[in-house]
């Protein structure tokens, strides 16, 4: 005969099963927006209010659905904010005739957006278009940054593959229909799939949610005029790398590298130009490909807090 539970045996079992569970339950993800001149970001946000702040920002073709993992196990140390770009995610689109999709212009609505929600201080997680996008913001506000975060984004030319410069270089040369074809190719549901899985270890834990959700935004109307826009910009970056390779040789703020080894966008070529800024740098290497995260992400919230957790 089956015995019955009694309500202090039931009370004890709820309580061990959150107890097991760890406080990240206590912390569950909003999801928000905020208007800045005109356009409006959407963003996920957990954590105390009082905590330090990690600002999460993400590369292409993604937006902040690619930190979905990592949030809930910063949120217990962490105020964790992640928006998305204009024409990535939930954020606002603008046609590209009202909105410049340039990346210094990308950087002033995310300084907008931080002021906008009073974050006086943070620490910057920066992957692919992330990294353009931070350094950015590191360098014109310097006395924000309390650390770096680098995951698979350079700002070394010897980072990139070759094999990759030779799609963007002629594009970024002339910009013609002909040197634009290779570059749609990036837009393609294919490519997508691709960019998640080339490189990739433990695939049990790539989620076809990552690449489907990328791809209903590469999808929508107009939305490829603004990605190609972005695709072209992005020379902008590579012509403004010395400024950011001084900027940490002198500035010297508090970093982890992160990597996927097997990126087949950024070599390990990228992480040794940094390292050669940053001496002091600590770096977690993960059998891994350009997202990292999707893999990996408990062995990355764990570097996380032990590097910046003193």
């Amino acid at each position: 005969m089956k015995r019955s539970l009694s309500t202090a045996t039931l009370v004890f079992a709820a309580l061990a099963s959150a107890s097991t569970a760890g406080s990240q339950a206590s912390w569950p993800v909003s999801y928000r927006s905020l208007d800045i001149d005109g356009v409006s970001i959407a963003y996920r946000e957990a954590g105390p209010q009082d905590a330090p702040v990690m600002l999460l920002l993400h590369g292409f073709s993604s937006s902040s659905h690619m930190f979905r993992d990592l949030i809930p196990g910063l949120a217990e140390n962490y105020h964790v904010i992640a928006p998305d770009y204009p024409g990535f995610g939930q954020s606002f689109a603008p046609e590209a005739s009202g909105y410049s999709y340039d990346f210094a212009t990308l950087a002033e609505t995310l300084t907008g957006f931080a002021e906008d929600l009073g974050l006086a201080e943070y620490t910057l997680y920066m992957q692919d278009y992330g990294g353009p996008v931070g350094m950015r913001l590191a360098l014109s506000h310097p006395d924000r940054i309390t650390g770096l975060v680098f995951q698979n984004a350079t700002i070394h030319v010897e980072g990139w593959s070759p094999d990759v410069v030779a799609q963007f270089g002629p594009f970024w040369a002339e910009r013609t229909p002909e040197t634009e074809a290779p570059l749609r190719g990036f837009l393609s549901a294919e490519t997508t799939r691709w960019q998640y899985q080339q490189g990739s270890t433990r695939s049990e834990r790539l989620s076809p949610d990552a690449w489907i959700s990328d791809q209903a935004g590469l999808d929508r109307p107009g939305n490829d005029a603004i990605q190609l826009d972005y695709l072209w910009n992005y020379r902008d970056n590579v012509a403004s790398y010395p400024e950011w390779q001084a900027y940490l040789a002198r500035e010297t703020p508090k970093t982890l590298i992160i990597w996927g080894a097997n990126d087949p966008f950024f070599t390990m070529e990228a992480v040794t130009g940094l390292h050669a800024l940053l001496p002091d740098a600590e770096t977690r290497i993960y059998d891994a490909g350009h997202f990292a995260l999707e893999t990996h992400a408990p062995e990355i919230g764990a570097a996380i807090r032990d590097v910046f957790a003193h």
